[in-house]
């Protein structure tokens, strides 16, 4: 019986990070694109450790570069930066505080407003009920992890 208590118990660990993570993608329906006002997408949404900002894009159009906030006013491109670049980037949130992003192509930052900013909180909520929106379906509920890591562990507890 022991053992079923292990494996209930690692099913639980492993399942936490999609328990608490929701996937943001970022522009919607639109992506990482020019003149698009991420500011106002980002708007009312509460960003948290662990979840995770999709940036897509067609391949070689554009990149997602993280920078700091004198970098994101200026539109300026450091050669410590690491570009994201296969149109399809992933970025998890990983510690509380301001985020930048930026494109570094041409200039589609300074003049085509592809950049974004938002604030990280260190802790997420428990979850609340959705409301509906037009691009709702866009963001992965935290809830679904919470389904799934529940009906593993039954499965694996019935076993």
């Amino acid at each position: 019986m022991s053992r079923v208590y292990v494996i209930f118990i690692a099913t639980l660990v492993a399942f936490a990070a999609s328990v608490s993570a929701t996937e943001y993608i970022v522009g919607d329906e639109s992506g990482w694109t020019l003149d698009f006002d991420y500011q106002t997408w980002a708007q009312g949404k509460r960003f948290f450790v662990g979840d995770k900002l999709v940036f897509n894009y067609p391949l070689g159009k554009h990149n997602v570069l993280r920078v700091n906030g004198t970098s994101f006013q200026q539109c300026m491109i450091s050669s410590s930066n690491d570009a994201l670049t296969n149109g399809n980037d992933v970025v998890t949130l990983l510690s509380p505080g301001r985020k930048w992003y930026i494109c570094g192509v041409g200039k589609h930052c300074e003049l085509r407003n592809m950049k974004l900013v938002i604030n990280v909180e260190s802790m997420s909520p428990a979850p609340s009920p959705s409301t509906t929106s037009g691009s709702s379906n866009l963001v992965i509920p935290k809830t679904y992890g919470f389904v799934v890591a529940l009906i593993g562990s039954l499965l694996i507890f019935l076993v």
